[in-house]
């Protein structure tokens, strides 16, 4: 199944002081290489620094890609049939000044059908395998994070809690490439990991983002730092690019937080790479049972390879075949 969009929605007016940017769903950045050893705007600074390019991950692109620009076409790209309902669990609760999260993993809305079915459209491109399972966890957050010394790198695994139930991993794939881009995922821009976690790599489209002209997006999650992510809307309700945010993906201003407005340091979501976190500005803490497995799948892509690219210290993979 392919996204449906709206010409309208096919566009979203980012505004930045008194410029203004439009971000077009159809030629969206592709960030692949993208990767980076130190805090960058635009970069996931990640813990990995070597990727495999054989890791497994879909299989084939298609049209949505455009590698000589650059670009992908979200509104083109594939999507996992199915509305498989699942019985999601969070709990979030205080005690002095630590935030306790505790849940399944499971999203409170529905999902693609994975293994991904064999009379999917998405089967040819990507033949995930795994099934989406319940990962019981329980995490201890800071109530009132600081800003730490220096920003820590992201792993391959888990970086945030959404509220929808799901957890949030950063914005590469197992093979360090942009997994909204190559990766085949459900309507709500998630899918499982060999263990059958269920994750998104940004702001899913299936949690609400209220819009309205003047005011400030709501709490989406919690990044494992103990930091609130918000969706695309800053103060005044202005839409926000990555360019408009802080080498880690957000920036000190004024949010509804533990019941009260206080002027603190938050995360956002954009609609561009890298979508969301791309360090942790805070000091983290890991989950136990998902802090490993990236965004891949088990099996590998098919078809000759490519000598991977090398960059910034970063072993990068080389792009998949446009078959």
């Amino acid at each position: 199944m392919r996204f449906v969009f709206s010409v309208c929605a096919a566009f979203l007016t980012i505004l930045s002081g008194v410029h203004a940017h439009t971000v077009d769903l159809r030629s969206l950045p592709l960030g692949d290489g993208q990767v980076s050893q130190e805090p960058r705007v635009g970069s996931v600074y990640a813990c990995q620094t070597r990727f495999n390019p054989n890791a497994p991950g879909a299989r084939r692109t298609g049209d949505w890609l455009n590698e000589t620009a650059g670009t992908f076409d979200l509104t083109r790209k594939p999507t996992v049939d199915g509305n498989v309902v699942h019985l999601s669990e969070l709990e979030i609760a205080i005690s002095g000044t630590t935030r306790i999260v505790s849940g399944n993993g499971l999203p409170d809305h529905p999902t693609g059908q994975f293994p991904i079915a064999r009379t999917d459209d998405a089967y040819f491109y990507d033949r995930n395998p795994n099934s989406i399972r319940a990962h019981t966890y329980s995490v201890s957050l800071p109530l009132n994070p600081v800003i730490a010394s220096r920003p820590s790198c992201l792993p391959m695994g888990a970086i945030g809690i959404m509220l929808t139930g799901a957890v949030l991993f950063n914005a590469l794939d197992a093979r360090g490439e942009n997994a909204l881009a190559h990766e085949i995922l459900d309507r709500c821009q998630g899918h499982p990991q060999q263990s059958g976690l269920y994750h998104y790599h940004g702001k899913s489209p299936c949690q609400d983002d209220p819009t309205p002209a003047q005011d400030h997006s709501t709490l989406i999650g919690y990044a494992l730092d103990g930091f609130g992510i918000y969706g695309y809307h800053g103060e005044g309700g202005q839409p926000l690019a990555s360019s408009d945010l802080d080498e880690c993906h957000g920036h000190i201003g004024s949010v509804m937080i533990n019941g009260e407005m206080q002027t603190v340091y938050h995360y956002h979501a954009t609609p561009d790479y890298p979508y969301t976190l791309s360090c942790f500005r805070g000091v983290p803490t890991s989950i136990a049972g998902l802090s490993g497995g990236g965004g891949g799948q088990a099996g590998g892509r098919a078809g000759p390879q490519r000598a991977p690219r090398h960059g910034e210290g970063v072993q990068r993979p080389p792009h998949r075949r446009p078959w």
